[in-house]
């Protein structure tokens, strides 16, 4: 198929390789502008557009493309038989939904119609799923709505963070969009409309919900969470009124009697603390502000901490 690819995160580059290894032609690659980014703030090529340089693959970034004339006559001028979209981060116009013969197919990282949104891999960790996947489907107006067309189930290991995951959806989701391509050109897949009641969201993460509150979530809720906001925004609370950033955690067995959550507990070199409904958490890793990380041992021994002191 003549092809225009629609990425701009390190999660599309491997079906972008996929496709062109498949025998696709991608006519062009569209992704988000060059952004800044770190402390210098220098401008740096999405990972997508990376990729498609390397492999001397036509890139365009524009800055939006809903009310883009040009945008818009480029494509035209295409034709393409089918947009892939992968993380591409725009809302797709309906001008450019209509376009190709074979639809928008676009990969989405969750089993639909559950986690539809921006942070499916995340918030699927976040919930304690031990089994999220991948979905293609047919893009339309509404937030990841349209119509199923393959699915693939992927485990999710216990110790598994939401960054370990990104990396295996991406590769299991590659070929699973070479494969959705294929069926719909010989017509061997029918596009299935999702159960909308079944829906659950999966919206953009902000800082915030990396805040841990240990009164209404148990030890386990709290890993899973932590598990989830990796890398960003990642797990904190305050520790006389400095923050204080979790690195590395575990649920604990302690038992203690009258325990309100977030208070800490010192069993030698162990830094554990209470969480709603009598469980407890074990803080292997933590750096407070202005300090290094450090492992709980040797936080202990620099900070002065007694049992009975507040989390949060």
């Amino acid at each position: 198929m003549k092809l225009v690819f629609c990425g701009t995160p390190r999660f599309a580059v491997s079906t972008l390789e996929a496709l062109r290894a498949a025998g696709h032609e991608i006519a062009l690659v569209v992704t988000q502008p060059d952004r800044p980014v770190g402390r210098t703030q220098e401008l740096a090529a999405p990972p997508v557009k990376q990729a498609a340089l390397t492999a001397g693959l036509p890139v365009t970034q524009p800055e939006k493309i809903r009310n883009n004339a040009e945008f818009r006559a480029q494509l035209e001028a295409i034709a393409p038989d089918a947009i892939i979209v992968v993380a591409y981060g725009r809302i797709i116009p309906p001008w450019m939904l209509a376009l190709p013969r074979y639809g928008c197919v676009n990969l989405h990282a969750s089993l639909l119609p559950k986690y539809r949104g921006a942070a499916p891999i995340q918030c699927a960790v976040a919930e304690g799923e031990a089994v999220t996947g991948n979905t293609t489907m047919l893009l339309e107006e509404g937030l990841d709505t349209g119509p199923i067309l393959l699915q693939q189930e992927i485990a999710i290991a216990p110790e598994q963070t939401a960054a370990d995951l990104f990396d295996v959806l991406a590769e299991c989701g590659a070929p699973l969009v070479v494969e959705t391509l294929a069926g719909l050109a010989y017509g061997s897949i029918q596009p299935k409309p999702q159960d909308h009641a079944r829906a659950t969201l999966a919206p953009i993460l902000e800082r915030e919900q990396g805040r841990m509150d240990f009164s209404a979530r148990t030890a386990t809720e709290l890993v899973n969470r932590w598990r989830g906001f990796q890398p960003w925004p990642g797990a904190f609370t305050a520790l006389n009124g400095k923050k204080l950033i979790m690195h590395r955690l575990a649920v604990a067995a302690h038992s203690e009697a009258a325990a309100e959550p977030g208070m800490l507990a010192i069993d030698g070199q162990r830094l554990l603390v209470a969480c709603a409904k009598g469980t407890w958490l074990e803080l292997l890793e933590v750096q407070l502000e202005g300090k290094k990380r450090m492992h709980a041992a040797e936080f202990l021994r620099g900070m002065q901490l007694r049992s009975g002191a507040r989390l949060g």
